[in-house]
């Protein structure tokens, strides 16, 4: 098994990416025959809603995942809510699931969208830059999820 520190996560809900703060979290790679992944979230009580609704329905969801360090690819996984538990004034909240196939780079779509948005030269690189720091969701991405 192999562990790693969770630095943000968001779940495609309906057309839309949600992101929920992390007041901690890991994420463990089972190293199984079956490929599994557990997700492991420490979060506002204010969530647990969402995550019960789609525990009781035993939702499929997609989780966009930065692991390690903010600079990294978010990952993609599929996965379920397997338990909410409440901890005083927070909830842990327990995903298994498996990672996606990876898909083309971020920093290379993002650029393609940029360029396609008529951005050049100083305007182009400190978008760019800003972008790739605070990860809004693609264009590509959001088509995606809307078929």
């Amino acid at each position: 098994m192999k562990t790693f520190k969770m630095l943000s996560v968001g779940i495609v809900n309906e057309n839309h990416l949600l992101d929920f703060p992390l007041i901690d979290g890991i994420i463990i790679n089972q190293e199984n025959s079956h490929h599994l992944w557990i997700l492991e979230m420490f979060l506002d009580q204010k969530h647990q809603a969402s995550f019960e609704r789609w525990k009781a329905e035993e939702a499929l969801l997609e989780a966009k995942v930065v692991i390690s360090y903010p600079e990294n690819e978010p990952a993609a996984f599929r996965v379920t809510v397997e338990a909410v538990k409440q901890i005083g004034e927070n909830i842990s909240v327990l995903l298994k699931g498996r990672l996606k196939r990876a898909r083309a780079q971020y920093a290379e779509q993002l650029l393609e969208e940029l360029i396609g948005e008529g951005l050049e030269g100083e305007e182009l690189l400190h978008r760019f830059e800003a972008d790739m720091r605070s990860r809004p969701r693609l264009k590509k991405d959001k088509n995606t999820a809307e078929n």
